[in-house]
């Protein structure tokens, strides 16, 4: 935990003085991933003796959103007195789509919501003068579970290093660092990971165990293991496996473009460090 913490902080407090603000805009959604990016954000502004008022948390509801997701974010932003606004994005949903002639709730409805939520991110960041934090994680941009030119886009992505159940491994131990927000952390902890994009959606119905990919990730990326091999080792997850594999392979073009962000674990699947490969290489 220290460790990670420390490599989080300390990238994002070189990335501000090398930029020259103190001043970061976040979508805070109430789920794993912008919460931890939340909160090593306020670390290292604590860290720093950094005004938490320069750190502007954004929820961002749209129709498929909970009131329990939306409820957690509004308590952390709350708890450390952050710049917390909310901004429903219902209106901007709908005129994007109707300028489009679109009415039907897919994959399009989905993507018009992360990336006016992204817009939003970004004009925002002008207004104030600082930069967007990407909160998506490693095992997130390894699936391409992500809007292109929505949430896949940020100045700087500080989850991006760290796979799924890392985060949430770094969000209970934050648990039980502070007293204080722990019945909101473990919520957030418990509640189903979902994008919010769609009524009833659960992320892992679609991709498959967190635990499995990143049990993939790790022995694919780590130690260069086939999928033949892989599959050897999970023969009752054939089907996550080539999932995996398929959605790794088609995602590139995602990766390609990604924003910078701090290597913590085993490598990154950063175009800007240790990973690089074509978009249309086959698996």
């Amino acid at each position: 935990f220290s460790q990670i913490t420390k490599i989080q902080t300390s990238a994002l407090l070189r990335r501000l003085k090398h930029i020259g603000t103190q001043k970061v805009i976040i979508g805070l959604s109430g789920g794993l991933d912008s919460t931890l990016a939340f909160l090593q954000i306020v670390k290292a502004y604590q860290q720093a003796n950094y005004d938490l008022k320069n750190v502007f948390a954004v929820s961002m509801p749209s129709y498929p959103t909970s009131d329990r997701t939306k409820n957690n974010a509004r308590k952390l932003a709350e708890h450390f007195n952050v710049s917390f606004m909310e901004k429903p994005i219902h209106d901007i949903v709908d005129s994007q789509l109707s300028i489009i002639d679109h009415e039907d709730m897919d994959v399009t409805y989905e993507n018009v919501q992360a990336r006016a939520r992204t817009n939003i991110l970004l004009n925002m960041a002008n207004k104030h003068g600082g930069i967007v934090i990407g909160t998506g994680d490693m095992t997130e941009i390894a699936l391409g579970w992500c809007t292109y030119g929505g949430d896949q886009f940020a100045h700087y992505s500080l989850n991006g290093g760290i796979p799924k159940t890392l985060v949430r491994f770094m969000v209970t131990e934050y648990a039980s660092r502070l007293p204080e927000i722990k019945d909101v952390l473990l919520d957030i902890v418990d509640t189903p990971i979902s994008p919010e994009l769609l009524p009833n959606q659960i992320t892992e119905d679609t991709i498959g165990s967190y635990e499995i990919n990143d049990f993939i990730m790790y022995i694919y990326l780590k130690h260069g293991d086939s999928i033949e091999r892989i599959k050897s080792f999970i023969p009752e997850s054939e089907e996550i496996v080539d999932g995996f594999f398929t959605r790794f392979y088609k995602s590139q073009f995602k990766r390609s473009t990604m924003p910078e962000g701090p290597k913590v674990v085993f490598t990154s699947l950063s175009s800007h460090s240790d990973f690089r490969m074509a978009s249309d290489v086959k698996k």
